[in-house]
């Protein structure tokens, strides 16, 4: 069986410093025996406003740390997924999750279609969309050595309806790269992951942030990897001080029994709810 590997670290705003973190844990994933590792959101960089946000992102053409990460995919024969910025048309930024192949090609492209805005009146304001365009297109799994791969990023995960669009397109996992508060991943992360594997009968592979980025920003961790029945089959330790991997091998084979077993895409009420394709 193919071995999947999910990785979380603390992204600060040096991108140089991020790259040289992501080069070594594709290593260490590839020395692992694993056939693709999993990288966070915004693994090219954290940044401390939205300004700085805007200096540092580029084209994925002109990206360093793109670059960086694709050799090195070529470099040790492992598929990569990795959650990077990336320039729009507008004067805003991409929040853009890539798939790599073992050649450093890139495959697939998938752009977050759900953004984080919040405007309370006397209370807080967090509008994700000040900075950030939002995608506009759920995508197709692509073909990878673990399976068919749906993308997602991050807030993606609370919306059931993308993840059962995946599935019924054809995929067999599910990656949300992550980068979520301590406070809603105290909460929320794990139930929702062990949600989507659960519903949409796929593993769900989550790789996340974690630690302080900056006097602003800190992130939960807690990176995992889900099997389609909902069971928690490897997860990142709440180290703070280092990179980590966990890994666990994807079984096909398991996937289609559960499935069988419970035939709950046969069994949806679409002549009272509309169809999800």
């Amino acid at each position: 069986m193919p071995l999947a590997a999910v990785g979380q670290f603390c992204a600060t705003a040096s991108i140089a410093a991020n790259k040289l973190i992501c080069i070594e844990l594709i290593k260490k994933a590839a020395r692992q025996g694993a056939s693709m590792i999993f990288l966070p959101e915004a693994s090219d960089f954290i940044s401390r406003n939205a300004q700085e946000a805007k200096d540092l992102t580029t084209s994925l053409g002109a990206s360093e740390f793109l670059k960086g990460v694709q050799n090195e995919a070529a470099a040790s024969r492992i598929w990569v997924s990795v959650g990077v910025h990336e320039t729009t048309l507008k004067d805003k930024i991409f929040n853009t999750h890539l798939v790599i192949d073992s050649s450093g090609t890139i495959k697939s492209t998938y752009r977050k279609i759900h953004l984080f805005d919040v405007d309370i009146a006397g209370g807080p304001r967090l509008m994700e969309s000040d900075t950030t365009e939002k995608g506009d297109v759920v995508g197709v799994p692509e073909k990878t050595p673990l399976g068919k791969l749906g993308l997602q990023t991050c807030y993606d995960m609370r919306f059931p309806e993308s993840s059962i669009t995946l599935r019924a397109r054809g995929a067999e996992l599910l990656a949300y790269p992550s980068a979520f508060t301590i406070r809603t991943g105290m909460a929320h992360w794990e139930v929702l992951l062990r949600s989507r594997a659960i519903e949409t009968q796929t593993y769900v592979i989550a790789a996340a942030q974690i630690g302080q980025h900056n006097e602003k920003r800190a992130s939960y961790g807690n990176a995992m990897i889900v099997d389609p029945w909902g069971t928690v089959l490897a997860r990142c330790p709440d180290n703070l001080n280092k990179p980590t991997l966990a890994v666990a091998d994807i079984d096909l084979e398991s996937l289609y029994k559960v499935r069988t077993e419970m035939p709950v895409m046969d069994h949806r009420r679409t002549d009272l709810y509309p169809k999800i394709e």
